[in-house]
C-alpha cells in the first residue's frame, strides 16, 4: 500500500465503523418499533434482528490481506430467544386459550443496545476527526 493510499485507508476504517453502526441503529430503531406487532405479512409475530459485522479486508501490494474497517455481513433474525406468550382474549392474534405470541423484542435491551451503537459510532467519529486534524497538520509542515 502507497503512502497516500495508507491515508485513505486509515479514514476508511471510522467511516466503515459509522456506516456499520449506523445500519445497527437502524435495526435496533426497526426492533422498538415492532416491540408490539404480533402479526406480520410473513405470517406470526415480528421476530428481532441483529445486525453481524465482518472485517474490510483489502489485498495488499505484498498479497497479503490488510483489515482496513467494518462492514455489515449480514442481517439475521434471532431465533434464540424465546417469543413470549401473553394471556389478551381480545386480541385479534389470540388463539383459542386467549394467548397472544409477542415478539421477542425486550426494548431495554433494545435501548441498552441503541445506546452502545451511539457511543461506537461517537467513537468512529471522535478518530475520524482526530485523524483529520492530524492530516491537516501534516500537510501544513509540507508547505512550510
Amino acid at each position: 500500500m502507497s503512502g497516500i493510499d495508507r491515508l485513505f485507508a486509515g479514514m476508511q476504517a471510522p467511516a466503515s465503523g459509522m456506516a456499520a453502526e449506523r445500519v445497527r441503529m437502524n435495526i435496533i430503531s426497526r426492533n422498538i418499533a415492532n416491540a408490539s406487532t404480533t402479526s406480520t405479512s410473513g405470517g406470526g409475530p415480528y421476530r428481532r434482528q441483529m445486525v453481524q459485522f465482518e472485517p474490510l479486508l483489502l489485498r495488499s501490494l505484498g498479497g497479503g490481506l490488510e483489515n482496513v474497517g467494518v462492514r455489515v455481513s449480514r442481517i439475521v433474525e434471532d431465533l434464540e430467544t424465546p417469543m413470549e406468550r401473553v394471556l389478551l382474549p381480545g386480541h385479534p392474534d389470540a388463539d383459542e386459550e386467549g394467548m397472544v405470541t409477542m415478539p421477542n423484542v425486550n426494548t431495554m435491551r433494545e435501548l441498552a443496545d441503541l445506546i452502545t451503537a451511539m457511543r461506537a459510532y461517537e467513537a468512529n467519529m471522535s478518530v475520524q476527526d482526530s485523524f483529520m486534524r492530524m492530516a491537516e497538520r501534516a500537510l501544513q509542515s509540507l508547505r512550510g
